[in-house]
């Protein structure tokens, strides 16, 4: 098993964490209803990707009572 010989010092630690630090995300404003969504992400609250409809809401989905 590996034994370091001599301490690293704080300056070499922190060197060696520079890269650690977390960048915030960024958010861009829905072009369709305005709410925040992630960049090239389709929009959780209306469904919309790049001015169409991707994905359809539950609330616009008709479901078959008869087929349950």
């Amino acid at each position: 098993m590996a034994v370091q010989q001599n301490r690293k010092t704080s300056s070499k630690r922190n060197m060696r964490r520079s890269h650690d630090a977390l960048s915030p995300t960024s958010s861009t404003e829905c072009p369709n209803c305005g709410e925040l969504r992630l960049p090239h992400h389709v929009c959780g609250a209306c469904g919309y990707y790049n001015d169409r409809e991707v994905v359809a809401q539950a609330d616009e989905i008709d479901f078959d009572e008869d087929a349950a």
